[in-house]
């Protein structure tokens, strides 16, 4: 109940921003703020909470984008019901590639592999086929209504965007504390401990990835509605994947808050870095290739972590007293 308390704070502070500024650069970097920790908050549900790594998500979040792309200009749905189809055809996914996955007992680096090379199969299938628009891509017209999904400010996708992070934070504090949550970081742990006391872990990472799918095609759509336009690049590139797994690595994985700290974090990392040195080609990317190696180095367990961690602990090498020496 204290988890769904502060869900709800945040989401007051978060909705009121538009009220009280009208300043686009303000309006935007909230909105792709939110954006960012909504692709965090979908890979920490299979990755953090799961602890199965994907380096694929672009998969989920491609076929989001182009299920909503394509159900409102070749099956003439609205956007609003294209949505949910949206994130039912990247479920869809999920639980296909799990299946297809887990069956067969692939976890580690080689799952990790696996979603990355799904990913590019996608990518390269939606380069060939013509109802993807093949490598020009789709670009949906310009029809600008509240019915239509398409705001007159960025205000109304702060609001769209705001509602999506909201259902993360729901499922992840669902998983936080309800039996499945606690089936699925007993298979992160220990998966034949898991199985000893009766726990499926074929089933348990299977309903993660299926959660986590969903959520990553949500983002996609949301994408195509603000941008209008997708192609094989955008929708199944390594970028977004990387995206998503990093801010979730470093705010804090399996955590409830930390996806969404790690995702703002290097989200104002990355704005300070390229307006400050923008002008110096590839020096604004090694500045934020440093820090990035910095914050694994010395905040193992994220962001969200840093509280918790003791003067002794730092001189341990960050170690608490449950962990193994």
């Amino acid at each position: 109940m204290k988890d769904f308390r502060k869900i709800a704070l945040f989401v007051l502070l978060v909705g009121a921003v538009p009220f009280f500024t009208e300043s686009g650069v303000v309006l935007n970097f909230v909105m792709t703020a939110l954006y960012a920790c909504l692709l965090s908050q979908a890979w920490n549900v299979l990755g953090g909470f799961g602890g199965q790594f994907s380096f694929g998500h672009a998969l989920f979040f491609g076929t989001g984008a182009y299920v909503q792309a394509i159900a409102q200009m070749q099956w003439g749905l609205n956007p609003w019901l294209a949505l949910p189809v949206s994130v039912a055809f990247a479920a869809g996914v999920g639980a296909f590639v799990g299946a297809a996955s887990f069956r067969y007992g692939l976890k580690g680096s080689y799952f990790a592999l696996v979603t990355l090379a799904f990913a590019e199969v996608f990518r390269i299938v939606a380069t060939s086929v013509p109802f993807t628009g093949a490598g020009v891509g789709l670009m949906l017209p310009l029809k600008e209504s509240v019915a239509n999904m398409q705001f007159a400010s960025r205000a109304g996708f702060i609001w769209l965007m705001l509602g999506l992070v909201t259902l993360a934070l729901g499922v992840t504090a669902w998983l936080r504390h309800s039996r499945f949550g606690a089936y699925l970081q007993a298979v992160r742990d220990n998966e034949d401990a898991a199985r000893a006391i009766g726990v499926n872990p074929f089933s348990v990472k299977l309903i993660a990835t299926i959660l986590s799918g969903g959520l990553m095609g949500a983002g996609g759509a949301f994408y195509v509605q603000v941008f209008q336009y997708i192609d094989p690049g955008i929708a199944f590139g390594s970028h977004t994947s990387v995206e998503a797994l990093v801010g979730a690595i470093v705010g804090g994985l399996g955590t409830l808050w930390g996806p969404l700290l790690g995702a703002i974090s290097l989200h104002i990392l990355a704005d300070l870095t390229r307006n400050l040195f923008g002008q110096l080609p590839g020096i604004n990317m090694v500045i934020y290739g440093a820090v990035l190696i910095l914050i694994v180095m010395f905040l193992p367990r994220g962001i969200a972590g840093l509280g918790a961690i003791t003067p002794q602990q730092w001189l341990r090498g960050h170690k608490t007293d449950g962990d193994k020496s």
